[in-house]
């Protein structure tokens, strides 16, 4: 898995349902290096810190390898790497593979994967589109979050070296189709919810379906 794009974003104003706020979903490719902290990317914006950021959200890592689709189903876009609000646009991430809780060294970061990203109206902005929500969840590639547990910097042509793999067999695929699941599967249910390196209210909230 290598880093072949850095990506910040910038506040920008939007409007929705008649109320008028900012968004940084709208990241576009910088040419040096990004400093994950423990709980942002340094000079990133985080608009709404209540559902981005924090220590479970501090870099989002979203698959260059999904590109294409996209681009096949949105051909009118003015296309660039963060369109999809990540940090860091990574070839090769495979959420069907990526262990929740594996911890990779990447750049000179340590960092744990945490969560899949869940998409929001602002997704849909940046795409001039909300049917992008229900398609993103559908697809199932939604990218990941990750924690930082060494602080460091990241640059283009960077690679993730796994460190440590989760004895946990959660993938972030598997869990991202369990929040959304209508019917959840009492195995991978179990395994989110043993899963310490998920946030714990996502695995409080989890244990109402047991």
């Amino acid at each position: 898995m290598k880093v072949i794009s850095t990506n910040i974003g910038k506040p920008t104003p939007i409007t929705w349902n008649g109320q008028e706020s900012t968004t940084g979903i709208f990241k576009y490719p910088v040419n040096q290096p990004i400093t994950l902290e423990t709980e942002s990317v340094s000079n990133d914006n985080i608009s709404d810190r209540k559902v981005h950021g924090g220590i479970y959200k501090a870099c989002y890592l979203f698959s260059a390898d999904q590109y294409p689709y996209w681009k096949e189903k949105y051909p009118n876009l003015d296309w660039d790497w963060g369109m999809f609000g990540e940090n860091l646009t990574v070839e090769g991430l495979d959420e069907t593979k990526l262990k929740i809780g594996s911890v990779y060294k990447l750049g000179t970061s340590l960092v744990q994967i945490t969560q899949p990203r869940e998409p929001c109206f602002k997704l849909g902005i940046r795409f001039d589109n909300q049917n992008i929500l229900k398609e993103f969840i559908d697809h199932s590639f939604p990218g990941t979050y990750v924690k930082v547990l060494e602080v460091g910097h990241v640059k283009v042509g960077d690679v993730l070296e796994l460190v440590e793999e989760s004895e946990n067999t959660l993938t972030t695929q598997q869990f991202y189709q369990l929040l959304f699941a209508r019917t959840k599967d009492k195995g991978i249910l179990e395994m989110a919810i043993k899963n310490e390196a998920l946030p714990p209210h996502k695995r409080e909230r989890l244990k109402r379906f047991i």
